[in-house]
């Protein structure tokens, strides 16, 4: 997934973790995304940029693509990150510069390691289904693995938590006792949570994790905060399990982990730790060097914008 923003400011990531359990409600901006599909920016916000590693958060749909084009993400670059890319309905066409060739489905896992650099494409496939739902989600990696080899996995199966009224399924790291096939190189959790109309339980979580609940659909009360589909509730840190009532049929994403230590920066799809690293990136991809190419797609690639004037700065979490 790409940040399509022309003028992309300089992300400050890293802000100062809560020190114990809050409630921030966060709600997305609407911000265009390819050729048709409009999203809901919950991360990075003014408000709140990262929830462990995972520091960047698209939801998008239910959208009726019938007789439409559907998702066109023309092929862009990636650096220093993962991108998540789940679906509750329709399918994604994934294409990348190693030649993975990739129909995501709803509930499967399509997790892209973009290391040191990778580029990709992300469409509807054609013919399609007539609804678009899902989320698309990156995660920063860890100094130690930012310049890894790039890689891209799919998971059709992965583990499910239950409990009444509960499914849960772990999309990455661990829940409970289940944990993701997908590779992490940061302690965080991420889970889609179906839950039954009325139910009401307590979601068992590790205190030194933060955590945010993004709803998808339905009407369901997070620690007793009504949380509207394409809303993100910021629960920080320090919370040893989690109220939730279904007030109707109802899904959510369970996003958490460690407070991210590391200073970065995050511009246009890189994420680095200096302006030179960006700059490097940016040139390179503009160049034809280190990303490689996308082959299939039906269109041109992404250009990339102009840096800003001023350097770009890194700023991190303070515990």
């Amino acid at each position: 997934m790409s940040n399509l923003d022309l003028r992309p400011a300089p992300t400050d990531c890293g802000r100062e973790a809560s020190g114990g359990p809050v409630k921030d409600l966060l709600t997305g901006r609407q911000v265009p995304l390819g050729e048709s599909t409009m999203v809901r920016r919950l991360l990075p916000s003014l408000g709140r940029r990262m929830v462990g590693a995972w520091c960047f958060v698209d939801h998008y749909g239910p959208d009726d693509i019938a007789g439409e084009p559907g998702m066109r993400v023309p092929p862009h670059p990636h650096a220093g990150l993962q991108t998540v890319s789940w679906l509750h309905q329709g399918e994604v066409l994934h294409r990348d510069s190693l030649g993975s060739l990739q129909a995501i489905r709803p509930y499967e896992l399509g997790l892209m390691t973009s290391g040191r650099a990778i580029s990709h494409s992300e469409e509807s496939p054609r013919p399609h289904a007539r609804f678009l739902h899902g989320a698309q989600l990156w995660v920063a990696l860890p100094g130690a693995h930012r310049h890894t080899a790039p890689s891209f996995e799919h998971h059709p199966e992965l583990p499910v938590v239950t409990a009444p009224g509960l499914r849960a399924t772990v999309i990455l790291g661990t829940l409970d006792t289940a944990t993701s096939p997908g590779t992490t190189h940061t302690p965080l959790v991420g889970a889609d949570l179906a839950l039954a109309d009325g139910t009401d339980l307590r979601l068992p979580l590790v205190p030194g994790f933060e955590y945010a609940v993004l709803a998808m659909t339905g009407r369901i009360d997070v620690d007793g905060v009504p949380v509207e589909p394409g809303s993100l509730l910021y629960l920080g840190c320090g919370r040893r399990e989690l109220p939730l009532l279904a007030r109707s049929e109802a899904s959510a994403l369970l996003l958490g982990g460690a407070p991210f230590e590391e200073r970065i920066v995050m511009w246009w799809n890189f994420i680095g730790r200096s302006t030179e690293d960006i700059a490097r990136a940016r040139a390179d991809w503009m160049t034809g060097d280190r990303f490689g190419e996308v082959h299939g797609y039906d269109g041109a690639r992404l250009a990339a914008p102009e840096l800003p004037d001023a350097p770009l700065k890194a700023r991190g979490r303070e515990r």
